[in-house]
């Protein structure tokens, strides 16, 4: 959703859509997802003026109204801002100033169990420069995430929008600044959910169209993420062209009939998505259709929560004034009439379960080992995560947020021997995913001797020439004048290499002499 400035840009209602049949529905009982939430506007105003003046241009978000919609039953919070405010030169660090407000925000939200979207609400540009070009490189980008999830990647209530609304552009182009930025969130070692937006302002009902260049729905399969944690961002709007910039509603069932698309879609290519923007006018609630229309609209969402992890309506925040489409309470706690609309699909949401216990190794063997855990309550499943270091940036091959369904153990092997490995775990349901478990560690057994190498030899000049392969590391020749020897002298000279081989050189003395390789 493009941003307005503060009050003057507010959009009247010109006029109402009149219907001359009667409509009934029922709003049957939805299946649960795992969000439900709102946006919460206000560090992402005044775009005229960057970075801008806290508390002229901008604002943020106050914890009254979390506990407003906290206490209304949902439980996520999309929070917008502004990238050239938190990072204000590209790769530069972040202002202290603003991360201070943001984190503020974010860490009283999530302590009260909320999860938050960091939203760059920025369209794929940075001080009005496109994403992918000479002056914002996707390096830009991947710096921008890679600084802010290193901050928050022990925070599994935190969710990354990669970025609001991408439009005007190459689709491949985004493709590839997402693809980046993932990389970097990885890198520091967060499994936190990522959300990503497609082109064409990221619009459900355009994902298959090829008006702005390629489908989303081609380009968008090439996303690629190596914790296997992400869904797509999409936004849906009611009006005759989805821009959200009036009160017209096309039809009560136009919401659901826009998502239909892109929810075959998930289901076609087994991925998840996320309804980040969406609303109808207050204006339309009761003497209108918009109750109707947002009713069938989530009921089509949470029928299909096998692949929608939920939603955020658009939006509320303290300075929208009379905006059509506030949720904002009147006098810090009378609902707007769109509340009613949604109040009978907050209960449908499910808690996420507390992080499980992660229990020492057992079965430990050179190249092996097992890996333990108790249950968590209410969990339906656990993701493990195997690392070669305590911080969870480098992964054993194929153990990074594994899925491991509702099991308590997993045979962990293809190890290295003699070196130890972290491991963690969290646990899911429908509600979310935990925050980690504590860390344990598993140390392999040292490899087993293995059989020497067989010892080659050459008489030259009154020498004794022996020699083994220099693939065999850390052997050492003994001799001895007779067998069974009662002591073995180890070879004085450090062997000379040549040819790929290791060689001693002895001088040939006394009847016999017998050699052997020992490590």
């Amino acid at each position: 959703m493009q941003t307005p400035f503060r009050f003057s840009q507010l959009i009247k209602t010109a006029g109402r859509l009149i219907v001359a049949a009667l409509l009934i529905w029922v709003t049957a009982a939805p299946a649960a997802v795992q969000y439900a939430g709102v946006n919460l506007s206000g560090a992402e105003f005044g775009e005229g003026s960057l970075p801008g003046t806290y508390n002229s241009n901008y604002t943020y978000p106050n914890q009254a109204e979390v506990d407003y919609f906290k206490g209304k039953g949902m439980n996520i919070i999309r929070l917008p801002f502004r990238w050239e405010r938190l990072q204000q030169t590209t790769n530069a660090a972040l202002d202290s100033n603003e991360l201070n407000r943001l984190n503020t925000f974010v860490s009283a939200t999530t302590a009260k169990g909320m999860f938050v979207i960091l939203d760059p609400h920025n369209y794929a540009r940075y001080y009005g420069n496109l994403v992918g070009t000479a002056a914002v490189p996707f390096t830009a980008l991947s710096n921008f995430w890679s600084r802010v999830s290193d901050i928050y990647r022990t925070n599994n209530h935190v969710i990354f929008g990669l970025m609001n609304e991408p439009n005007t552009m190459v689709t491949e182009t985004w493709r590839d600044a997402a693809n980046m930025a993932i990389v970097a969130i990885r890198a520091t070692g967060a499994t936190n959910l990522i959300l990503v937006p497609g082109n064409a302002w990221t619009g459900a009902h355009s994902w298959a169209q090829n008006w702005y260049g390629t489908p989303n729905a081609t380009v968008m399969l090439t996303i690629t993420d190596s914790g296997n944690n992400f869904a797509f961002d999409v936004h849906q709007y009611l009006d005759s062209d989805s821009s959200g910039t009036s009160t017209n509603i096309v039809d009560a069932t136009i919401g659901a009939t826009r998502l239909a698309g892109f929810t075959q879609w998930l289901k076609d290519n087994n991925r998840k998505g996320f309804l980040g923007e969406f609303a109808a006018a207050n204006a339309t609630i009761g003497g209108g259709i918009g109750d109707e229309a947002i009713s069938n609209m989530l009921t089509h969402v949470q029928s299909n929560s096998a692949v929608w992890l939920g939603w955020t309506w658009w939006a509320a925040g303290p300075w929208w004034g009379e905006y059509l489409f506030t949720l904002e309470p009147t006098g810090g706690s009378t609902d707007r009439p769109a509340m009613s609309a949604l109040t009978n699909f907050f209960s449908t949401t499910v808690a996420a379960p507390a992080a499980p216990t992660a229990n020492a190794a057992t079965g430990v063997t050179n190249s092996a080992f097992i890996a333990n855990w108790s249950s968590a309550s209410g969990a339906t499943g656990y993701r493990l995560d195997v690392a070669n270091n305590t911080v969870f940036t480098s992964y054993v091959t194929g153990y990074s947020n594994l899925d491991m369904a509702n099991v308590l153990t997993k045979s962990v092997t293809n190890l290295t021997a003699s070196t130890t490995y972290y491991y963690r775990l969290r646990a899911y349901n429908a509600g979310g995913i935990s925050a980690n478990s504590g860390t344990n560690t598993a140390t392999t057994s040292p490899s087993p001797p293995g059989v020497p190498p067989t010892i080659g030899y050459a008489l030259s000049g009154g020498n004794l020439l022996l020699y083994w392969p220099t693939t065999y590391l850390g052997y050492t020749l003994e001799s001895a004048t007779h067998l069974p020897a009662a002591s073995w002298v180890s070879n004085s000279a450090a062997p000379a290499i040549l040819g790929g081989n290791f060689i001693v050189t002895n001088p040939v003395s006394g009847p016999e002499m017998f050699f052997r390789l020992t490590k």
